[in-house]
C-alpha cells in the first residue's frame, strides 16, 4: 500500500519515502507526493533522489494494477524504460542501483502539478457555468477539456467572462468526505457519466468550491489549489461539437 500524501495536502512537493517494490510497471513507494494518472488528470513527473544524491527521472507516474487487471492501492514511479530495465536486472552492474527498502527523497515538478491544480479546479468551475453532466475529461499542464453531454450551443465568451469571475471572486476551496450512504442519499452530486467515485473504504472525498455561496461541490481524487485565485487567468479557447450529444469545451491559461 502506497500512502497518498497528496490526497489531504497538494501543495507538498517532496517526502522521503522506503522503496516496497520494483516491478515492471514502476518503482513503489510507501509513500508518496506523485499523484497517479486518474479521474482525467495527469500523473505527475519529477524525480527520485538517492542516498547519495544521485536521481532517477520520473516520467509518469500510474496506479498499480494486479494480475487480473484490478487497480490496487499501490502507486507506481515510472522511470524512461531503459532506465527501468536496467533497475529490474541489477546483475548488469547499472548507473544507478536501487533496491527495496532504500530510502529516497520523492520530489514532484512543482510548476507542471501546479498548472494541473489551477486547471483542475477550472474544470469544477466551469461545471458550475454548464450544469451538464460530463462524458469525458482530459487536463494536462498545457490544456483541459470537459465533453458535456448537451444538445444546445455554448458561448466562448460568456464562459471565459463567468470563469474570470468565479476567479476573480476568490472562493476557498475545501477538501471534505461524505459517505457512502449520503452520496446514495444526493447522487446528482457525482458530474461525471464515465467516471464514478470509488466506494468501499466509507468515505468519499470530496471537493467544494465557496462557503455561504456555494459553487461545486463534487467527489473528486484530483489536486486542486486552495482559493480561485490561484487559478489566474483561464479562457475558453475552442468549443467543439463532437457529436449530436456531445460539446466539448476547452481550457487555456491568459496571458
Amino acid at each position: 500500500m502506497t500512502q497518498d500524501l497528496f490526497r489531504t495536502d497538494a501543495y507538498l512537493t517532496e517526502c522521503t519515502a522506503t522503496v516496497t517494490a520494483i516491478s515492471p510497471q514502476g518503482i513503489v513507494l510507501d509513500r508518496t507526493v506523485f499523484y497517479p494518472l486518474g479521474g482525467g488528470q495527469a500523473g505527475d513527473t519529477g524525480v527520485l533522489v538517492l542516498a547519495d544524491g544521485s536521481e532517477i527521472a520520473i516520467v509518469d507516474t500510474r496506479k498499480g494494477k494486479a494480475e487480473d487487471g484490478q487497480i490496487t492501492d499501490e502507486i507506481c514511479h515510472l522511470p524512461a524504460p531503459e532506465l527501468l530495465s536496467q533497475l529490474l536486472n541489477q546483475e548488469q552492474a547499472p548507473a544507478i542501483r536501487l533496491a527495496e527498502g532504500d530510502t529516497v527523497t520523492a520530489r514532484i515538478d512543482w510548476a507542471r502539478r501546479h498548472r494541473l491544480m489551477r486547471f483542475h479546479t477550472a474544470t469544477h468551475l466551469l461545471c458550475h457555468l454548464v450544469p451538464q453532466l460530463v462524458n469525458g475529461c482530459s487536463i494536462t499542464p498545457d490544456y483541459a477539456r470537459l465533453d458535456f453531454n448537451m444538445t444546445d450551443a455554448l458561448d466562448k465568451e460568456a464562459l471565459t467572462a463567468g470563469i474570470a469571475r468565479l476567479v476573480a471572486a476568490a472562493l476557498p476551496i475545501a477538501v471534505g468526505t461524505i459517505t457512502d450512504a449520503e452520496l446514495d442519499a444526493n447522487p446528482a452530486l457525482v458530474k461525471s457519466m464515465s467516471v464514478q467515485p470509488p466506494r468501499g473504504s466509507g468515505q468519499i472525498r470530496t471537493i467544494r468550491i465557496g462557503t455561504d455561496d456555494l459553487i461545486d461541490l463534487q467527489p473528486c481524487g484530483g489536486t486542486h489549489v486552495a482559493n480561485t485565485a490561484e487559478i489566474g487567468p483561464v479562457i475558453v479557447t475552442k468549443i467543439e461539437k463532437k457529436s449530436a450529444t456531445t460539446r466539448r469545451v476547452v481550457l487555456g491559461f491568459g496571458a
